[in-house]
């Protein structure tokens, strides 16, 4: 595929994810709105076939436009990359390792054409984490991945909407191995990424983040876990030392209670229940989860595969759409952006 030739349409990748589940419905709802086509040029990685099959499930009002790899996106349309020629068994609602083979091959192709520049961003509609895996994709999930592909160290998983930005310090690992993931440096470093991305993609020249507390209640005092004493107080006061706007520890259940996420330009948890379960509480439907601290712009939506919705047309598009017009948001961004600057 060639780069596209005019920089004020953007060309969006979009992965398939799991054909058995919502994304391909969820993608077809959005893209049937015929006015994304004057802000975008949206590229489709994986087959016609399924986009046919959903399409005439869906009794969708959706053109589209079939293109190979090597092509060049056709504008003012929905273009189809068929990234193979198999005829598939789709499955709406079960969980198939078939399903997971070629949701893999949509999105390996997408992240090809990502990291060479051929698509300006890249939204990725939800796959089932366990059937995904295989020799190619040992991966807890698209995040893990994507920062693989990268050859980064590490990203954010930082969760987004209209008024709320939640990132989590430890993602995908198990509760009980929590605890020994939390470092100062691995903190030190979460803190630098939210910062950079809400200053680079989000425009926000003195970024105010706050930091919740590993324990109940921030540890009470040490009472019930000493981390915000020895751990996270020295580090915070450390950074305001330096200029930083970083505030807390805060009691996590209070803070959100009390609603001070108002007060900040976002929120660091310390884990992925922690940040995740208030942020789809207070905007399930029109979340998105964006992954920083890439030198690429990766979205989805807040939601999984939801196989008990497939194939029966009651999927709401609602955080598809917020994800499509987040990633088009992040593109013009980081295209007027200035340089950042990283916390030591």
């Amino acid at each position: 595929m060639k780069a596209q030739s005019n920089p004020q349409l953007p060309t969006i990748g979009i992965s398939l994810g799991d054909m058995n589940g919502i994304g391909p419905e969820v993608i077809i709802k959005t893209l049937m709105d015929h006015r994304i086509l004057r802000i975008i040029t949206p590229v489709i990685y994986g087959s016609a076939k399924i986009i046919s099959f959903y399409r005439k499930m869906l009794n969708a009002d959706l053109n589209y436009h079939q293109i190979s790899l090597s092509d060049t996106p056709k504008p003012k349309t929905t273009n189809v990359v068929n990234c193979w020629d198999d005829n598939v068994n789709i499955r709406p609602g079960k969980a198939t390792e078939e399903a997971g083979r070629y949701a893999y091959l949509s999105l390996k192709h997408a992240t090809d054409h990502l990291l060479e520049g051929k698509v300006a961003a890249l939204i990725t509609a939800p796959i089932n984490k366990k059937i995904m895996q295989q020799d190619s994709f040992d991966f807890p999930g698209h995040t893990e991945y994507l920062i693989h592909r990268c050859q980064q160290s590490e990203g954010l998983m930082l969760m987004i909407s209209d008024n709320l930005r939640i990132g989590v310090v430890t993602g995908h690992i198990p509760l009980k191995d929590v605890a020994a993931a939390i470092t100062e440096q691995g903190i030190r470093r979460k803190i630098a990424i939210l910062n950079d991305t809400l200053k680079q993609d989000f425009g926000i020249n003195k970024p105010k983040i706050a930091v919740l507390g590993l324990n109940p209640h921030a540890g009470d005092q040490g009472l019930l876990g000493s981390e915000e004493q020895e751990l996270l107080e020295p580090l915070l006061q450390d950074l305001k030392n330096h200029g930083h706007l970083v505030f807390g520890p805060f009691p996590a259940d209070g803070f959100f209670g009390s609603r001070q996420f108002h007060l900040y330009d976002a929120v660091l948890a310390m884990y992925h229940d922690q940040g995740l379960i208030p942020f789809k509480s207070l905007s399930f439907g029109t979340g998105v989860n964006y992954t920083a601290g890439l030198p690429v712009i990766r979205t989805s939506p807040d939601h999984g595969t939801a196989y008990a919705l497939a194939g029966k047309n009651k999927a709401d598009e609602s955080s598809f759409r917020a994800a499509l017009f987040a990633a088009l948001d992040l593109v013009r961004n980081r295209q007027g952006a200035p340089v950042s600057t990283t916390i030591n």
